[in-house]
């Protein structure tokens, strides 16, 4: 009987925990892992790596990383029957809601995985977050998938939640896709691919975030609409989407909105939802702000970079696909 063919998996090492070492300041990205972090799960599988130059903390992370990022995924997807992101855990959450969209039509499993202790580091999380991410890929499903602690997150509605425990990562209105624990899959839940498709201008929006606090945040919020260059705003409320009603507050978020801006309102709550609950929350609805129902800070960060440029409409139907409002 002939052996099967080996599956090609493509790594896109991007830098974060997982690789870093121990300097003088601190640790550090370094390329110490690469080849060998793998090998145990060689047997069916061939890994190409692609180190990025630089390695970066996540933290770091830009927009132009991003583009770079999908850029190769773009190109080196086709020949693959899928590719492994290591990644920081930072702001993974942020890449993985960016990849989910920007990828919606790739047709190949996405996987991203890093740790909160380097892999050198003795009993780090790192090995089995790297064995979970590969029997992840092995699924095929062809999505972008957070693998982190034994379970499996849909990129869309995730956050990273701790960084005192393994548990990292959690998605709060979702739940897990899947549990892993012994080589098997346990609570295995299919996930709906994200149907989205990119405008066809390239232009990506600067989007810029604002929690309120109660107080004097709504006050110094408004002197900073009326001097933001971002093109997308994001507004992290009370509740439901409650804020101050004050006029000064309202005619700030009305002015920025009449000048081009797109402002979308998210709930503070880990499980919050926008909704038309309160008539404290009618003024913004009247000024324009779209209401984000259960979008998450990650999730809505993605949403404005890509879609905003393109309109307030835009944004509302890529946040009905994502089932994240109605």
């Amino acid at each position: 009987m002939m052996n099967a063919p080996s599956k090609r998996i493509f790594v896109l090492y991007t830098g974060g925990t997982i690789g870093m070492t121990a300097g003088a300041d601190g640790l550090r990205p370094d390329t110490d892992l690469v080849n060998r972090a793998l090998q145990p799960f060689s047997d069916g599988l061939h890994f190409d790596w692609q180190v990025c130059t630089p390695l970066i903390d996540s933290s770091a992370v830009t927009a132009e990383n991003w583009r770079d990022w999908l850029a190769v995924l773009r190109e080196k997807l086709p020949h693959y029957d899928g590719a492994l992101v290591l990644h920081g855990t930072d702001t993974m959450a942020y890449t993985a809601n960016i990849f989910a969209l920007a990828l919606a039509d790739c047709g190949k499993p996405v996987v991203m995985t890093g740790s909160q202790q380097p892999f050198s580091a003795p009993g780090s999380d790192a090995q089995g977050n790297l064995a979970l991410a590969v029997a992840a890929l092995m699924l095929a499903r062809p999505q972008v998938l957070i693998a982190f602690d034994g379970r499996l997150w849909e990129a869309v509605g995730s956050s990273k939640v701790s960084t005192e425990r393994a548990a990292g990562f959690a998605n709060p209105h979702k739940g897990a896709a899947a549990e892993y624990a012994g080589g098997v899959w346990r609570q295995l839940r299919a996930v709906p691919q994200v149907r989205t498709v990119l405008p066809e201008a390239a232009e990506w929006s600067k989007v810029a975030c604002y929690t309120l606090t109660p107080g004097f945040g709504s006050t110094e919020i408004a002197r900073s609409l009326a001097a933001t260059q971002a093109g997308a705003v994001i507004l992290q409320s009370y509740g439901h989407g409650n804020t101050p009603s004050e006029t000064e507050w309202v005619e700030a978020v009305r002015g920025y909105i009449a000048r081009g801006g797109v402002v979308l309102n998210i709930s503070q709550a880990a499980e919050g939802n926008v909704a038309t609950v309160y008539a404290q929350g009618s003024a913004l609805r009247q000024a324009g702000v779209i209401g984000g129902g259960r979008c998450n800070l990650e999730t809505a960060v993605a949403v404005l970079t890509l879609y905003a440029a393109a309109g307030r409409e835009a944004v509302a139907d890529v946040l009905r696909a994502l089932a994240l409002i109605e």
